[in-house]
Formats: C-alpha cells, structure tokens, sequence
C-alpha cells in the first residue's frame, strides 16, 4: 500500500466532491495514516508562526518562558485534534457528524454553530493577513500597496481558497502537498536570511513574567493552535480505511500539524526578542512586518511562501466550515455551503484590511472567546470517545430516532455551564465588545478584572477540564446502552441533508 495522499485519486480527472456530511464508503477510502502528515503540515506551515513569537512576548514573559508555553500549548492543543481524528476512521463522518453520537442528532447543532463561527473567523483571517502581506510586498518593491493593490490581492487570495474549498478533498490533498513543499523550503531559505537578525544578548535580556502571564501564553497558544482546528479534526481521517492504526492517526496528525509551528516559533521568537521595533510591528501587521528585515530580492519569493502558507491554512477552515453549516442544519451540497462561507469571509476580509487598525487585540478576542466553548464541546468529544467500546453505527448518527437520540441533555448543559463558567474566568479589553467577559474573576477571589489571573485565560482550561470530566463522571450508562442495541438499517442517502 503506498503513502500518496493521491492514492485512487491521481490518475482520474479533478472534480467537485460530491460528499456532504455522508458517510464514505469503504470502496472510496484510501492511503495510510502517514497521508495525514500532508494536510495537516500544509495548513500549519504557514508563515504567521513567526509571529506568534511576538505574540507570546506579549505576554511579558522571557524566552525561556515563551517557548515552554508554545512547546506545551502547539504539541497538546494538536494531540487532542489526533485523539479527535480517531473517531473518522471509527465512523466515517465529517467531524461534526461524528460528534451527534454524544449530542443527539438535532442538540449536535448548537455545537456545530459554534464550530462554523470558528472555521469561518479562522479562515477570513488567514484571507487578510494573505492579502495585507501581498501589498507589503508589492509596496516594498514600488509596485504599489494602496487600495486597489489590496482588492486585488484579496480577490486573488478569495478566488484560490473557495475554489479549493468548493473543490473538496482531492484537490486540497493535492494542493496540500504542492504547499507543504514549496513553502518548506521557501521557509528554511527565509530563516538563513535573516538570521543575522538575532542578537542573543538583547532576546535573553526579556525579563521573566509571573505564573499567570506565562498560563495566558500558554492558553493563547492552545487557542491559536490545536484548538483552533479541533472542531475539524476527523474530517481527512475518515478517508483512511477502517483498519487504519489508532496510534498512527494520532500520531502522524499530531506531527504532521506540530512540527512546523514549533520550529518557526523559536525563530520568531529570537527576532521579535532582539527587536522591539519589529515586535511592535508585528502586532499591526503579523506577516507584513517580516518582510522589513529581508533584501529586496527575496520579496516575491516570500510573497509566495507567505500566501501559500496561509491559503493552506484557509483551504482546510473552508472545507470544514462548509460541513459544520451542513450539520448546523442547512439542506445545500456541501459545494454550495462553501461557496456561502467563502462569501462571508471576503466580506470579514474586507472589515480586517480596509476599516480596523487593531488587528492583534480583536484576532486575541476572537481566539478566546470562542475557543471556550470548543474547548468544552472537545472535552465533551473526547470524553466520549474514551468511553466507546465499538465504532460508530453510522446510520444512526443521521437519524434523530436512532440510538443517539434527538437532544441529549447531559452534553448540551455541561457545554452551556462550561462555557459561562469558562467566559466568566477570561477577559479581553483590547476588544471593547468584550468587556463583560470575566465576571467570575472578583467572585471567585482572583483579583477581579483587574488582577494578576485577569489575563490567565484559564477559562479555555476550565470549559476544556469540565466537558471531559464531566462527560467522564456521568456518560457511561448512556453510552453503554448506545452500544448494546443492534446495527441499525443501511442508510438511504434520502435521511442525510447535503450528501
């Protein structure tokens, strides 16, 4: 059996997929665990890493401090999405089909729009940061970097992430590696460029921070990572075959996901410690501001690893969005719901480069507050994929009379109490439309809004704790009662909205 992402899909012609949110077939699943690595480097090699060394300065914490936080928060945050992609291979589904085994059919929605509300705000944000990098490129170069430089890149950018997206999975698996390649190399030859860059005596010169700075970088960096692509997890999983090894899905997605981002964080972090005039401009512009310590020559090759990297990333978020909207409940092809949520994110695109000039504290904001309520739909998912002895009935999972019910009461409250607690221990006063946010700081003795744990975040950690544990402690019965009637009748593709 060979490794190719391409296996059974190279020597026939590119079409749009036809699969929504059905189940795949055993004839159509291919490749190995190790295929994963292509997808999930791809979408993480992005150029951004870089600056989220600047990001975990920010924090006020050292180095030394800095790179245990991203080291800890991008290898765990990925582990969660390789114990999520188990469950593809065990059931075949889109991940937020999968998920309805614990939520019921119709109760699965409310986390599907939570998921789709991600997907999308993380797929319009790598769209700007692509666009805002390629007019920083193009005005270095004199080319121009105004207005209409900017439309144009953003409909270039667009135009490449929805047709992806619209595309599906064969195509993106092939761009996939086309991206992991190009933008690998690219990447080693930016990082020999600027090394010079690095003045070791002003990076360990950083003074250190204090427990919570160093659990706020450490959550940010959850947020930014894993966390962020959780909710998306079984979604290339559930094409290997069935008795594809559990331990090489987590761990090749894993990997595969981890490598890149933890290699370009300790460079980024050297050059925004040995520079605060470029760590200040990262905040404005994370991609842009790069491209002031490069020679001239080395601008359009950048510009090309920068809007490859980031279009990897984008093509994955929009794929997924599609799916989550079709299990939120909307009876389109999957095509079309990509093609809605591409739409959107031009629209947001739009908001981002042309009318706000605080991108760092919004993107934070963002993050934050909704990585609260992945992290209990996660900890619930994981929960009760720990608890199952036997695959998913897959047939079940579409009907809302099956095994796993219509709204399951359990994981929609502990969801829902997880996540007013977790937004109650989180604040964000760069995003003034967050300011209600932290009103169990003061409460619970933590120095309120404005105390040493204001900026913890620990609420991502809480949601995340409480939805497992509490899925751990109480859903075992229901699980096994799950698990103990007969296989249910085949499917008919009539019973599956969006196939």
């Amino acid at each position: 059996m060979t490794d190719s992402p391409d296996r059974g899909s190279g020597s026939r012609q590119l079409q749009v997929e036809t699969h929504g949110l059905d189940v795949i077939g055993d004839a159509e699943r291919k490749g190995t665990p190790r295929t994963l690595f292509w997808p999930w480097f791809g979408a993480n090699v992005s150029i951004l890493g870089l600056s989220y060394g600047s990001f975990a300065l920010g924090f006020g914490i050292s180095f030394w401090q800095a790179l245990a936080a991203g080291v800890i928060g991008i290898v765990f945050s990925f582990l969660l999405c390789g114990f999520v992609a188990v469950a593809g291979k065990r059931g075949s589904a889109p991940t937020m089909v999968l998920s309805r085994a614990a939520y019921g059919v119709r109760g699965n929605r409310l986390p599907s729009v939570v998921s789709w509300m991600l997907t999308v705000g993380w797929e319009t944000v790598l769209t700007a940061l692509a666009t805002m990098a390629t007019a920083t490129v193009l005005d270095r170069l004199g080319w121009g970097g105004g207005t209409g430089t900017k439309v144009v890149a953003l409909i270039v950018v667009g135009a490449l992430v929805v047709v992806g997206g619209v595309m599906g999975f064969d195509l993106i698996m092939r761009l996939q590696t086309v991206i992991t390649v190009v933008t690998g190399v690219l990447t080693v030859v930016y990082i020999g460029l600027v090394a010079d860059h690095i003045h070791w005596s002003a990076v360990s010169a950083v003074p250190s921070g204090s427990a919570q700075e160093f659990i706020g970088a450490l959550v940010f960096m959850m947020t930014g990572f894993g966390l962020g692509w959780v909710n998306a997890a079984a979604d290339y999983s559930r094409y290997l075959p069935r008795d594809s090894s559990g331990r090489g899905v987590v761990g090749w997605t894993t990997f595969g996901a981890s490598v890149a981002p933890l290699l370009l964080l300790v460079f980024g972090l050297l050059l925004a410690g040995s520079s605060t005039t470029l760590n200040t401009a990262i905040a404005a512009d994370p991609i842009g501001a790069l491209t002031t310590i490069l020679p001239t020559w080395f601008l359009i090759p950048f510009a090309a690893v920068a809007v490859l990297g980031l279009v990897g990333g984008a093509v994955l978020d929009i794929y997924s969005s599609g799916l989550a909207l079709l299990a939120a409940g909307l009876r389109v092809p999957r095509y079309l719901a990509a093609l809605l949520d591409g739409v959107l994110m031009i629209a947001g695109s739009i908001y981002i480069v042309f009318l706000t000039d605080d991108f760092l504290g919004q993107f934070i904001g963002f993050l934050t507050t909704l990585g609260v309520p992945v992290a209990a739909w996660c900890g619930v998912m994981l929960a009760d994929l720990a608890l199952r002895r036997r695959d998913y009935d897959e047939a079940d999972l579409f009907r809302p009379r099956g095994r796993y019910g219509d709204a399951e009461p359990l994981p929609l409250v502990l969801t829902l109490a997880a996540t007013a607690i977790g937004w109650g221990l989180v604040t964000n006063t760069a995003a003034g439309w967050l300011e209600w946010q932290g009103y169990l700081l003061g409460p619970l003795g933590l120095g309120g809004k404005d105390g040493s744990w204001a900026y913890a975040n620990l609420g991502v950690l809480a949601a995340l704790a409480l939805g497992f544990l509490g899925t751990l402690a109480l859903g075992r019965g229901r699980v096994r009662t799950q698990e103990a009637g007969p296989p249910s009748r085949p499917l008919d593709v009539r019973e599956v909205p969006g196939a």
